[in-house]
């Protein structure tokens, strides 16, 4: 009899749990993966731990782009949390992949997956790479080239050749220092920006920032920090600012400021997740009066006009050259806490109320890699 593999679920508000399921085996054309490290995106989990993601209340209607509040929503409990895992194939029924190859891919918290490659995507981690660093080439690393992305063709319209042609020679903001933000400041700098500055109100992360090769920009400390900001970046009269910005907090006075923030006729890549609402961003203000543009950088897009030519998996690719680039870095600044698998729904609690506060924390399934914490 095959031993089942444990899961991470959320049960109900608060609670998360290690569920158990039968063990899979290898669809035909599929494969089997056993989990190497599986990464927690913070902001995305805890709305399902805490209960404030929109997909728990109200129904999803895909055809219209859509939620209609008086339809029935996903509700609980959540039985697949999580879209960064990167994993061994231990069995493989598919000429795609061999047995012995690290593949990332995007299946929740699990020990073990299978895999049919005609309904799910997944990326051949490189030899050359951190098998830890693999979290992020599926789907958080092509969230944030989607961003850079959005840039290059908000500058070039459809004549994109070059990821980073939205940035490079240019004065690129990041508000929000967690993954996203700290990843999508590598793939600015990765990409040839000017500059490239992080706001955020935490030292630590900020720190994380300048670990990384970014200015950083005190939002807890300094009294007018876009005031600031257009000072030092100032082109000639009537022209200051931020080129770019991209948007990385979910907090609608981060919003607020990235505006303010910017040159005029200047636009705000948001990458956030808003899960309120946003009486902070007074588009009667800075966004009327300087011409300003707000572009929402979602994964499950490319820019109009992109695809073919782009796609997530050449975003992952994408993701896998910047990774080989600053591979150390990452390691060094962003991810903060390895912790066992058996720890997973400890941790969401200590999350949930701050009592542990991680850049980046990762769920070890096995016994290679020492156990970090931050």
């Amino acid at each position: 009899m095959r031993e089942p593999v444990r899961v991470l679920g959320v049960a109900a508000p608060g609670r998360a749990e290690l569920l158990e399921e039968p063990r899979p085996e290898a669809p035909p054309g599929g494969f089997t993966v056993h989990m190497r490290y599986s990464g927690l995106s913070a902001g995305t989990e805890l709305s399902f731990f805490k209960g404030t993601n929109p997909f728990l209340r109200a129904a999803w209607d895909a055809d219209l782009g859509l939620f209609d509040p008086q339809g029935t929503g996903t509700g609980y409990p959540v039985e697949r949390l999580g879209y960064m895992q990167v994993g061994e194939v231990i069995e493989s029924r598919s000429d795609l992949v061999a047995p012995g190859r690290l593949v990332a891919l995007t299946c929740g918290h699990r020990e073990a997956y299978g895999l049919d490659p005609a309904q799910e995507r997944f990326v051949v981690v490189p030899d050359d790479l951190d098998p830890l660093l693999g979290i992020y080439v599926s789907h958080m690393g092509p969230i944030c080239a989607n961003g850079i992305l959005h840039a290059a063709a908000e500058a070039g319209g459809r004549e994109v050749t070059e990821l980073g042609a939205g940035v490079r020679g240019r004065r690129v903001l990041v508000v929000g220092a967690g993954v996203v933000g700290l990843l999508t400041a590598l793939f600015a700098r990765h990409g040839g920006a000017a500059e490239v500055v992080v706001a955020d109100r935490s030292s630590e992360r900020l720190a994380a920032a300048r670990g990384l090769g970014a200015d950083t920009l005190d939002l807890e400390h300094e009294d007018d920090p876009a005031r600031g900001l257009k000072r030092r970046w100032r082109v000639g009269p009537g022209d200051a600012g931020a080129d770019v910005a991209f948007q990385c907090r979910g907090q609608p006075e981060a919003l607020a400021f990235a505006l303010r923030a910017l040159r005029p006729q200047g636009t705000v890549i948001d990458l956030a997740f808003y899960q309120g609402g946003a009486a902070e961003v007074r588009l009667g203000e800075e966004f009327h009066h300087n011409g300003l543009a707000l572009r929402c950088a979602q994964i499950g897009r490319v820019p109009a006009g992109l695809a073919p030519a782009w796609t997530r998996e050449r975003l992952s690719h994408e993701t896998i050259g910047m990774l080989r680039a600053h591979g150390a870095a990452v390691l060094e600044h962003i991810i903060t806490d390895v912790v066992a698998f058996a720890d997973a729904p400890a941790v969401l609690a200590d999350l949930a109320a701050r009592r542990r506060q991680p850049i980046q924390a990762v769920f070890a399934m096995g016994p290679e890699r020492e156990m970090t914490s931050s």
